[in-house]
């Protein structure tokens, strides 16, 4: 798969299947997309190729500074790159870029950029300054430009029962499992292993302290979960604690990975942790012996739920 960061740098005259969006999640009903896309574009010897932007939208026009998104963006480029699409173009969302008509989009973008053979949108996709655009305008810029257009149907999305926004509000809850079935993968989280103050460490169950710097990353709920990592070729399985560490007067939140059966020093090193399944709230416990004693209580259930396959 071919990444593009800029318009001008992309320079193939082939012809192309073009999807536009955020596809923030790239969950089963944006996978349903892709299919038919890919599909679409191989029958007829065109390239694949989705348009999408960063930063959001939202980030940019309503100066949403606390919208939180499910990946970041070299997390949402990963899972393209695992989809077959051929092409990827990540269009800088600015607000120069919104006050652009829907012609100027189609004609100076899609058509004269792209290269635009058949587009496919959602059937509610609107587009160009004000959100002007839509499926009827867009069909008439197709014959006049000569592409097609394939608007995917509400039914085709809504059969899925699957959206962005429930996926935010599943990880937020808690609700790992749920969150991962509308993915049709396990949520992640993405980022360097810096120091701590090493007070797992010195109660029996040392830490990885994951720093993660995209502000706008979506983060589940505070409390302990189940955990993998695949670490030098190796998955790694472990428990998490995204909170404020209450027991020992924390301040900040912090996200700690305790792995299972694991001795390597990880500072500085940025990791992928795949997120499976809630084990409980945070607590405050009345000393460090009481923390102590669930923690080995959490491992125990974690190991057995591992080794039962009750989570993968």
């Amino acid at each position: 798969m071919k990444i593009f960061n800029n318009l001008s740098n992309y320079n193939s005259n082939s012809k192309t299947f073009i999807t536009i969006g955020t596809f923030d999640g790239v969950h089963v009903g944006h996978q349903k997309v892709l299919k038919q896309l890919i599909k679409g574009a191989a029958k007829k010897n065109a390239e694949s190729l989705l348009l999408t932007f960063f930063p959001h939208p939202r980030m940019v026009l309503q100066k949403d500074i606390d919208i939180k998104l499910i990946n970041t963006i070299d997390e949402r480029i990963n899972l393209f790159k695992k989809s077959g699409l051929d092409n990827v173009v990540v269009y800088e969302f600015n607000e120069e870029f919104s006050r652009l008509s829907a012609l100027k989009f189609v004609r100076n973008i899609l058509v004269n950029t792209l290269h635009v053979s058949k587009l496919f949108i959602g059937y509610d996709h609107h587009f160009g300054k004000n959100r002007e655009g839509n499926f009827e305008q867009l069909e008439d810029y197709g014959h006049t430009y000569d592409f097609s257009v394939k608007e995917i149907s509400q039914k085709d999305i809504d059969n899925i029962a699957v959206s962005s926004t429930k996926i935010r509000k599943a990880i937020s809850n808690g609700e790992i499992e749920k969150a991962n079935s509308y993915l049709g993968y396990n949520f992640m989280l993405t980022g360097k292993i810096v120091e701590g103050k090493n007070l797992g460490e010195k109660i029996g169950f040392p830490t990885a302290n994951l720093f993660i710097k995209e502000t706008y990353k979506l983060i589940p709920k505070t409390g302990a979960y189940i955990v993998k990592s695949f670490i030098n070729n190796k998955v790694v399985y472990g428990m998490m604690n995204i909170g404020y560490r209450p027991t020992v007067s924390g301040k900040n939140q912090t996200i700690e990975i305790h792995f299972f059966n694991f001795d390597q020093n990880l500072y500085g090193e940025i990791i992928k942790i795949e997120v499976l399944k809630f084990l409980r709230e945070e607590q405050k416990f009345n000393s460090i012996d009481e923390l102590k004693h669930q923690l080995k209580s959490d491992k125990i259930k974690s190991l057995q739920l591992i080794d039962t396959s009750k989570v993968i």
